[in-house]
């Protein structure tokens, strides 16, 4: 037969579509052309297969080859079809039975010796193909992001050889056992304990963690708000399989090793204030995810926050209320998820000092407010909550001074409350206006207060809800049915450091 059917995938975001490989073998001088919107790297691959195929002991059909990838209007970038065009030559040619591609997707870079190679996006491929109810063969190397779609039959192989035998059952290989986690794999965190004094910050903190909120703290150099930051993961749950799985695929797009020790924790991404608006929300040719993509289902910390470029902080205002961002080029977009949790520190002004009862600071008024005017309003309307953090005194750093609460202490109450919204469907930070309006009701007297607030503070419509969000998640750390007029005071009194 000189025509052939492989099923492959392409790569769009973090989406998966079905490409179709066909190949054609006819008259004329020898000789291959790849046609179907191919990128570089898969033109090129016409020279890593013809080699492959020879280093491996196969015949190269000395006749025209025609490679269609299907659908024709998609574009097909990087080296992924490898595998599937040298199987479709094989098949065409009769080298391999075609009968045997009908129930597999094939995903790999062949070297020119014929070993498979490692791809970027093999667990959106692979989760793509169980949907569709079909095997897929991917190179070992890509064993273990591969291996963590556990309803999946992975068969993995080392090179285009172990391949073949399979496909025409010479020497079959067994499908990729599904990966266990040993308790003791899990790497510990840092402890809140460490963090010395803070009650208020420590207390935000908590909050934050219970209902997914944003997170915004204010104090001089040395204080702890990097400390406090960096102990926020290890006050976070398991995520559920399903979002371990988007944020792992993610990690797979942008060639970050995934640690299967971790695949299920929350992620923890801190980039640095230099960096650019494409390396935090995504971008390139193709495009690539950001920071901000990274960190979806985890935590993304900006430190130093008035020190980042204007433009680069405004970018995050749609994906903080969407949960996703959509890259648009010229010809085509690319669309990320992006559900993080932000958590940012900032110095009070230029010096660091001000307000401190030192008096030390010697910046004028106007001098702070250009350097606080950095963060736009309708950033900080975005953030639930806002703390300021002290500079500690000297009893406080004492080393055998009274320590906190751990982590496994707050992690146990974060996950009660945690458990309490999701039987009402999603977290605080996260409920919609239906939910919203259906759980955070409150009394008369709360009422009066949250106008109140509203009135002397010149909230907007999202910062009042915000607020009840948040009041929200107080009273689910204290088990309570409804919001009261202590959890409404309290989640007022972390946005009114926002307007005063």
């Amino acid at each position: 037969m000189s025509l052939a059917l492989v099923h492959s995938r392409a790569q769009d975001g973090v989406h998966a579509p079905p490409v179709q490989v066909e190949v054609h073998l006819s008259g004329g001088l020898p000789g291959m052309s790849i046609v179907g919107l191919p990128e570089a790297a898969v033109r090129e691959s016409k020279d890593r297969v013809r080699a492959a195929l020879i280093c491996a002991q196969f015949e190269m059909p000395q006749r025209r080859i025609t490679v269609n990838l299907a659908p024709a209007d998609l574009p097909k970038e990087g080296s992924r079809f490898d595998l599937p065009i040298a199987l479709g030559i094989l098949a065409a040619s009769g080298q391999i039975p075609v009968e045997s591609l009908a129930d597999c997707e094939f995903v790999g870079e062949l070297a020119l010796t014929g070993q498979l190679r490692a791809v970027p996006g093999c667990l959106p491929a692979v989760l793509a193909a169980t949907r569709q109810q079909r095997k897929v063969i991917v190179p070992t190397d890509n064993r273990q992001e591969a291996g963590l779609a556990r309803q999946a039959e992975v068969i993995c192989a080392q090179s285009l050889l172990e391949v073949c035998a399979h496909l025409r059952g010479d020497q079959l290989i067994n499908p990729l056992q599904e990966l266990h986690l040993a308790d003791d794999c899990v790497e510990a965190g840092l402890d809140l304990a460490d963090v010395r004094g803070q009650p208020v910050a420590r207390r935000a903190l908590e909050i934050a963690a219970a209902g997914a909120h944003h997170l915004l703290l204010i104090g001089p150099p040395g204080s702890g708000k990097s400390m406090l930051a960096q102990r926020l993961p290890g006050l976070l749950p398991d995520l559920p399989e399903q979002a371990a799985l988007e944020a792992a695929a993610v990690r797979s797009l942008s060639q970050h090793t995934l640690d299967l020790r971790r695949w299920n924790r929350p992620s923890y991404r801190a980039p640095h204030h230099t960096a650019s608006a494409v390396a935090l929300v995504g971008g390139g040719s193709p495009p690539r995810p950001g920071e901000i993509s990274l960190a979806h289902h985890g935590v993304l910390f900006l430190d130093e926050l008035p020190e980042w470029e204007r433009r680069v902080l405004e970018v995050l205002r749609e994906p903080l209320e969407s949960g996703h961002i959509v890259i648009s080029r010229a010809a085509r977009q690319a669309e990320f998820p992006a559900r993080f949790q932000l958590i940012a520190a900032m110095n009070p002004c230029p010096c660091g000092w001000h307000g401190d009862p030192s008096g030390r600071c010697r910046c004028s008024a106007d001098l702070v407010a250009r350097y606080r005017g950095r963060i736009s309003g309708p950033l900080l309307d975005r953030i639930d909550l806002i703390v300021e953090v002290p500079r500690l005194h000297a009893q406080e750093l004492r080393a055998d001074g009274r320590r906190g609460e751990s982590s496994q202490q707050v992690a146990q109450r974060v996950l009660q409350a945690r458990h309490r919204q999701h039987q009402r469907g999603e977290l605080n930070a996260h409920l919609s206006q239906g939910l919203l309006n259906q759980h955070c009701m409150l009394e008369a007297d709360s009422q009066a207060l949250l106008d109140r607030a509203i009135d002397r503070l010149q909230l907007s419509a999202r910062a009042s809800q915000r607020i009840l969000r948040v009041a929200r998640t107080i009273a689910d750390l204290q088990d309570k049915p409804a919001i009261d007029q202590t959890a409404l005071a309290e989640a007022i009194s972390f946005r009114r450091m926002a307007n005063g």
